[in-house]
């Protein structure tokens, strides 16, 4: 086995091992790397010495991990922020992770930066040759088929075999030539810069190699007609009237209008309308880019599909929508590999397999999230029932062996020193797991792995990280009841167009809501059903165009936009030397000293010198979720207005916050597209709620029983009670998603 290594532009360094044998022709949807090691760092490495200092202040993300994807599942890859799931991800699809086959086909859904949508990428070598001046529908099947770049060809090649010139096929078809070498050379030279190591090496070889290539082509491109033999005419004549079928084939009538009727069905699948599917790229806002970078992911042909966080921009219909496709196309013939990423947990319940990154190990499980929840706390509680009688027996063979020595030494009796001795080496070799790595009894000449080793090792018992929580201040008394927030009768339309003068439609009309001290509401819908509009007025962020909005003279309300965390990337980039903690210094200034403002960053999650010295700029996705809930709870507010929240944060961070929410004592409204979250908080589904009520005893407050639970759906501006709560939207949205897809 040979170590070999590699760098992206951007600072990742991946070693692995690999064999030097050839293993025949490899599956390009299964990778199986040993030793696999990652670590970012700051800045390139240059030379031995750059090597060893960029290792030194580097980040590790993985040490001597296994990388093992088996073709045709399907992964969530699942560990906490900040713990390099995006790193590994990109380690995979630039190829930078020796082992894999550079044949092997990955296309990627990567989220580059957090609040900026119009980052995210579809592999580097797939964007399509107008940009974004081509239209959504355009731009989805040029970066599946490159249709753009073999129509060009296509044209070349006619001009030339069509022309009366007897030169013209020949120039032509070297022309094509020429420019496909041209670009194999481009990559050919990324791909040196990218690697170091023996892969680099390698890589630098074929670059070389492909140079060399390229400048031998150049003088058979520069030849003059009178120097071209009939024979090469003839022949290459030929082959450029072979290559223009060959390219007529890739975009014939029959098979485009089946790649155009898939994009068409899988942007109608994703939420777009057939005007927006004719609308230019370039106009788009970030949202729907990402939806147009994820539908062109879902119709390119390839071996692993890796979508990080593909939910974060999509309504219920989107992601039952997507969940029921991604399931169908792994029931198809030879499915690819995906690799997911998402803080949904109900999304996430068609992987069959985890992917867990944690402590800088890659470890699998078969099953889905709940069962290996599950699954490790019947480990945790099964070894540790066994250390714990296996402690009680050793003590007992213990005393008894202290107790012959005794005795032995006493009575000078050789006979029983030798058996307490022989007992005790025994104690020492023998004691420890009583079942082997496969579940079955151990055994010494079989288990016990390594002739240094001469006894079981002990009983291990699994140590969860440390949980995630998050504390929210309770809220200051109100003095007098009353309702906290009060529409009644509301309508709500946008203002004239001054150019046109015509009146615009009422986004909401007839709504009646009242939000009490407690109470948990949660509001769902489709994008454009009028949602955001709703947060607006309970925030006071807009007036009702006709009816009634009240709220409580002393009501203190926090709002969380589902825009906060870009906001905050650019209060980050217009000071770079911003900070958590200044920044809340600055807004609670003379109402909470330093001590106040650090305990309630570090309840959220913003702790130390994370608070103090690392600029908001740098912060990642969920650290601002956090740092825009802290800039919301120092107010200790008695109603949270939350617009999805959880977008940017892991899922044992979401089910933090969830858990906080359920026994915050205010009252909480909740948008979110994210079920499994709006069933706990809202439905107080998902734990005990005997433990809720005995909780809410021991501090004293209402009982958890005697909260108001109302999940409201809004639909073309209305808004109606579901008696079936969340369930019933999904229902109803799956009746939907099953008559799109027709079935």
């Amino acid at each position: 086995m040979t170590s070999m290594e590699a760098e992206s532009a951007a600072t990742i360094l991946c070693t692995s091992k690999q064999t030097r044998f050839n293993i025949g022709s490899p599956n390009y949807r299964e990778l199986d790397i040993e030793g696999l090691n990652i670590t970012v760092t700051s800045s390139p490495r240059s030379g031995a010495k750059g090597k060893s200092k960029a290792k030194s202040e580097g980040t590790e993300i993985l040490n001597n991990a296994k990388l093992r994807l088996k073709a045709g599942q399907r992964y969530a890859l699942i560990g906490r922020n900040g713990t390099g799931k995006s790193t590994l991800l990109k380690a995979i699809a630039e190829k930078l992770i020796p082992g894999i086959p550079e044949e092997t086909r990955i296309v990627i859904l990567q989220q580059t930066d957090a609040g900026d949508a119009s980052a995210d990428e579809v592999s580097a070598d797939s964007t399509s040759g107008k940009g974004e001046s081509a239209a959504v529908l355009e731009e989805v099947i040029e970066r599946a088929t490159s249709k753009q770049e073999v129509q060009q060809e296509i044209e070349v090649l006619s001009g030339g075999v069509d022309g009366g010139d007897s030169f013209g096929a020949l120039r032509a078809f070297r022309k094509v030539h020429h420019e496909r070498l041209q670009k194999e050379l481009f990559l050919k030279d990324k791909d040196a810069r990218l690697r170091s190591g023996t892969r680099g090496m390698q890589a630098r070889k074929a670059l070389i190699a492909m140079e060399k290539k390229v400048a031998e082509f150049r003088s058979e491109f520069e030849q003059k007609d009178e120097d071209i033999s009939p024979e090469t005419l003839a022949r290459e004549t030929n082959e450029a009237a072979d290559m223009l079928a060959e390219l007529q084939l890739q975009i014939e009538p029959s098979k485009l209008a089946e790649i155009e009727s898939r994009a068409k069905k899988i942007l109608i699948g994703l939420g777009f309308t057939e005007t927006l599917i004719s609308t230019p790229v370039s106009s788009l806002s970030g949202g729907w880019k990402m939806r147009t970078a994820l539908a062109a992911a879902l119709l390119q042909e390839t071996d692993i599909l890796i979508l990080d966080e593909p939910t974060n921009f999509l309504d219920l219909l989107g992601i039952i929508w997507l969940q029921r496709h991604l399931t169908a196309v792994a029931e198809s013939a030879d499915p690819p590999t995906l690799i997911l990423v998402s803080h949904d947990r109900d999304f996430i319940s068609l992987c069959t397999d985890l992917l867990i990154i944690k402590d800088k190990e890659l470890t699998y499980f078969h099953g889905d999230l709940p069962m290996y929840e599950s699954s490790r706390a019947e480990k945790r509680a099964h070894l540790t029932k066994m250390k714990e009688a296996q402690d009680k027996q050793k003590e007992h063979i213990q005393q008894t062996i202290q107790r012959n020595m005794r005795e032995g030494k006493a009575k000078d009796d050789q006979n029983k020193i030798r058996q307490a001795k022989s007992r005790q080496k025994k104690l020492d070799d023998r004691w420890g797991m009583e079942v082997s790595a496969k579940g079955g009894r151990f055994k010494l000449n079989r288990d016990l792995v390594g002739f240094h080793l001469t006894s079981r090792s002990d009983i291990d018992i699994p140590q969860d990280e440390r949980p995630i929580s998050l504390v929210l201040p309770d809220p200051p008394d109100l003095r007098f009841p009353g309702a906290l927030l009060s529409l009644e009768n509301v309508a709500f339309r946008y203002p004239k167009d001054p150019r046109t003068k015509a009146v615009p439609p009422l986004v909401l009309q007839d709504i009646n809501l009242s939000i009490n001290m407690g109470d948990r509401v949660g509001v769902v819908g489709l994008n454009g059903s009028g949602k955001s509009t709703l947060i607006k007025l309970l925030a006071e962020e807009t007036k009702p165009t006709s009816g009634t909005s009240t709220k409580h003279p002393r009501l203190k309300l926090g709002y969380y936009s589902q825009h906060a965390v870009e906001e905050l990337q650019r209060d980050g980039r217009s000071d770079s030397a911003l900070t958590s903690l200044a920044l809340l210094k600055k807004e609670a200034e003379g109402e909470l000293d330093e001590g106040e403002i650090r305990a309630l960053l570090g309840s959220l999650g913003l702790p130390g010198r994370l608070a103090s010295d690392v600029p908001v700029r740098k912060l990642s996705g969920g650290q601002l979720v956090r740092l825009e809930m802290a800039r919301i709870l120092w107010r200790r507010p008695h109603c949270l207005v939350l617009d999805e929240v959880t977008t940017h944060l892991d899922y044992e961070t979401v089910a933090a916050l969830g858990q906080a929410l359920r026994h915050w004592e205010g009252a909480v409204v909740l948008v979110s597209h994210d079920r499994w979250f709006v069933r706990g908080v809202v439905e107080g589904l998902g734990e005990d709620e005997s433990d809720d009520e005995e909780e809410e005893e021991e501090r004293g407050g209402a009982s958890a029983a005697m909260r108001r639970r109302l999940v409201y759906r809004l639909r073309t501006g209305r808004m109606n009670l579901l008696g079936g709560g969340v369930q019933e939207f999904e229902d109803g949205v799956e009746k939907r998603v099953r008559k799109l897809m027709g079935s």
